[in-house]
């Protein structure tokens, strides 16, 4: 196992970071089951590869892929909001429309970037060529959105809409639109999704009509297992735990590969590692309720102290003077009654 191989997969695990940060605002904060992320993460690659290909700068590329993606989000909250079709089914309606919008952008199913400028080959341009280099962007870049994220959801606008997914009733009472709070929150979620989707193009070299298969599903293991490593009793946490859920999630797929599975069996894997992520509080509590009788039975046995054991061994022996039986002892308040005489 070499270092290459596995920061290639940190890498896939912080670009894909991004993308958990978008479901993470759906998911949690929202609480709104939103699959327009099919379509917006390859929307954001489409974008910003034809962009690039057209003459456009690389960043000026990725803002524009992000702009296209909010536009996506915030048509499926339009959906939701306003033609009061279900979040569910308006997200898969927004994601089987961007199917032919991607096409129509790119032209055709695939785009390389063979020989044209991306985000980097320009810092090796400007003499940042590190081994590394792919690594320390999308760590910076990650870590920079995060935090701009936990600055926005503590704002008052974050607090609203994080209200709104948590109790819609009681933030509708203080005179907040909780129609305008989720249309804000998908577009929001969108925008890092396809952002994530155009560094991913320009990473990888290429924009593909079918980068966004199963993204989805990605994204909910990511926040799954991130919730399962690191509680998220704060929007800090909760964050961190997105990120890091992708980087495990990433790590996890990589060993699986190395333990001999085939690339068929991705799948699988996924589907395994998200049951194993959803399962476990289930089996925590189960195993803590299976402990909690046994820990119950052994604090309720009853104790023998010296002075009981005394007192049982003089109600067994015979008194050695007379022969006579056991002494009976009387009950508590009564006569202590001597051994039995010998009738005469």
């Amino acid at each position: 196992m070499s270092w290459y191989a596995l920061s290639g997969s940190i890498e896939q695990g912080l670009v894909y970071g991004i993308l958990a940060l978008g479901v993470y605002i759906t998911f949690r904060v929202l609480n709104f089951p939103d699959l327009t992320v099919e379509g917006s993460f390859p929307l954001g690659a489409a974008v910003s590869a034809t962009l690039i290909v057209a003459g456009w700068h690389p960043l000026a590329a990725l803002g524009a892929a992000a702009a296209a993606g909010m536009a996506a989000g915030l048509l499926t909250g339009l959906l939701h909001t306003k033609m009061r079709i279900t979040g569910l089914l308006a997200g898969i309606l927004t994601m089987t429309a961007l199917y032919s919008i991607n096409l129509r952008i790119m032209g055709r199913p695939n785009v390389p970037l063979l020989r044209q400028p991306t985000i980097f080959t320009n810092l090796s341009d400007w003499g940042f060529s590190h081994p590394s280099q792919a690594l320390i962007v999308f760590a910076v870049v990650a870590l920079a959105l995060k935090l701009l994220l936990d600055w926005f959801l503590a704002t008052e606008a974050g607090l609203a809409m994080r209200a709104t997914g948590d109790n819609p009733d009681m933030i509708r009472s203080f005179g907040v639109s909780t129609e305008t709070m989720t249309v804000l929150g998908l577009a929001l979620a969108n925008g890092l999704v396809s952002f994530a989707g155009a560094l991913t193009a320009q990473y990888q070299g290429y924009a593909d009509v079918g980068m966004g298969l199963g993204m989805i599903v990605v994204g909910l293991a990511s926040v799954i297992l991130g919730n399962a490593l690191l509680r998220p009793s704060t929007v800090p946490r909760g964050t961190l735990g997105a990120l890091l859920g992708s980087v495990v999630y990433r790590l996890a797929i990589f060993f699986a590969l190395r333990a001999g599975f085939a690339p068929t069996d991705l799948r699988i894997v996924t589907a395994a590692i998200v049951i194993l992520a959803l399962s476990a509080p289930a089996i925590k509590d189960g195993l803590t309720k299976r402990r909690a009788p046994a820990a119950a039975r052994a604090s309720a046995a009853p104790l023998t102290t010296p002075v009981a054991a005394g007192t049982a061994a003089a109600a067994r022996t015979p008194d050695a003077g007379t022969g006579a039986g056991p002494t009976v002892v009387a009950p508590q308040g009564g006569p202590v009654l001597g051994p039995e005489r010998e009738r005469t």
